[in-house]
């Protein structure tokens, strides 16, 4: 399929056809350690084939109940992400979370799977050994991979924002939200993060579900971070409680939270995802993940539910990236992007300093998601940015 961007330049969109019928903007071989305990292990492994990724993570052992299968769940969705084309499994043996357990959940969307265990290769050694050699082989499967043209409707986006100030709200966020509804008009699919930046404008988001009872389900998240955070001592209305947002301007959580909202455009809310839960593929548009505040956590959780492709804004600037989605950095405030041009990708200041409207900047944003789509590196790829990390919800046993 071809869509027409800025100047009405016919641009295709190229990616990695998986068995499953997903498409990958990246080609990613991932390492995956099961736990703490085979998370050194993994990056060793990684380190020795070039175009491995490892996910390091402090998790995956002596955790019960919704916690143990969150984090089940999200290094699964992980594997499963269509940017990565075949999976290490690197385990040490004993821990909670088993390398099969994880193992033949990713084998569900046909793709070379493959595992290691640390205790049952000799120790750390002959596992670096043994995980090299079959990385090694994967990698050299996945290099004579070949590009196919996919429907730009296959895109799924991640929305997300962090080191927020005023700019954001004002420029940064709603050329992002153009950006996501000119996707959704082409058939593609976003997903809307961070309950905890619901908090005081939840009623406005709700009222764009489809249905009551998903507006419902979106509500009552909110509630339930809300009194998460009342068990230790917090009641986060009327409150802001991010030095960095502080020292930028806003004042409470709920003037955060009218600013955040314009990420997700006008397009009506069609699905609402808990933590790493995957977006339906037959299902196209706007979606809501339950996600915490936390930038890196919430990403993962995006990606884990099939984001190849991430929108970040920030007003106070941001490295950050993802091991297997390129993150696409925006910020509406022009000192900021002066000050970090090595990390932001889109000056979205032009509203303020030039009067450029949300949607000039939304189609260039939209045009530099399909140029990062069909393989241009953002700037969090070119300076090696991966971070990863998983929402917890509940204490270490």
């Amino acid at each position: 399929m071809t869509v027409r961007g800025k100047g009405n330049i016919i641009m295709k969109l190229m990616g990695y056809k998986r068995e499953n019928g997903t498409f990958g903007i990246r080609n990613h071989l991932l390492i995956l350690p099961t736990s703490v305990c085979s998370s050194e292990t993994a990056q060793r492994i990684a380190a020795l084939v070039p175009g491995a990724v490892a996910i390091p993570h402090q998790h995956g052992c002596c955790q019960v109940g919704a916690d143990y299968l969150q984090t089940v769940n999200t290094l699964v969705g992980f594997g499963k992400n269509p940017n990565v084309g075949a999976v290490l499994v690197v385990s040490l043996g004993c821990e909670g979370i088993q390398p099969e357990v994880v193992a033949d959940q990713i084998r569900e969307s046909k793709k070379p799977v493959e595992t290691v265990i640390i205790q049952e290769c000799g120790g750390t050694l002959g596992c670096i050994a043994k995980g090299a050699e079959i990385a090694a082989k994967m990698a050299r499967e996945l290099s004579v991979q070949n590009k196919v043209a996919f429907d730009i409707s296959e895109l799924v986006l991640g929305l997300e924002c962090g080191g927020s100030d005023p700019t954001s709200g004002i420029a940064g966020n709603p050329s992002v939200g153009a950006a996501s509804d000119q996707l959704i008009q082409l058939g593609g699919t976003s997903i809307l993060s961070e309950t905890t930046e619901l908090i005081g404008a939840e009623h406005l988001v709700a009222a764009r579900c489809v249905t009551k009872e998903m507006g419902d389900k979106l509500t009552a998240m909110v509630k339930r971070i809300e009194d998460k955070s009342k068990l230790y001592g917090v009641d986060l209305r009327g409150t802001q409680p991010t030095p960095g947002n502080i020292a930028g301007g806003l004042t409470t959580i709920e003037e955060k939270s009218l600013g955040c909202i314009h990420k997700a455009g006008q397009s009506p809310v069609i699905g609402v995802l808990e933590y790493s839960e995957a977006v339906d593929p037959e299902k196209h548009g706007l979606y809501f993940m339950d996600t915490p505040g936390e930038d890196i956590d919430s990403i993962t959780g995006m990606v884990a539910g099939g984001a190849q492709i991430i929108l970040f804004t920030t007003g106070r600037g941001t490295p950050t990236g993802s091991p297997v989605a390129p993150v696409i950095k925006v910020t509406g405030n022009p000192e900021t992007y002066a000050k970090m041009t090595d990390n932001i990708d889109i000056n979205a200041g032009r509203v303020i300093t030039e009067g450029k409207t949300p949607q000039d900047i939304g189609a260039e944003i939209f045009d530099k998601m399909v140029a990062v789509a069909n393989g241009e590196l953002t700037k969090a790829e070119v300076l090696g940015h991966k971070e990863f990390g998983i929402y917890r919800i509940g204490d270490t046993f």
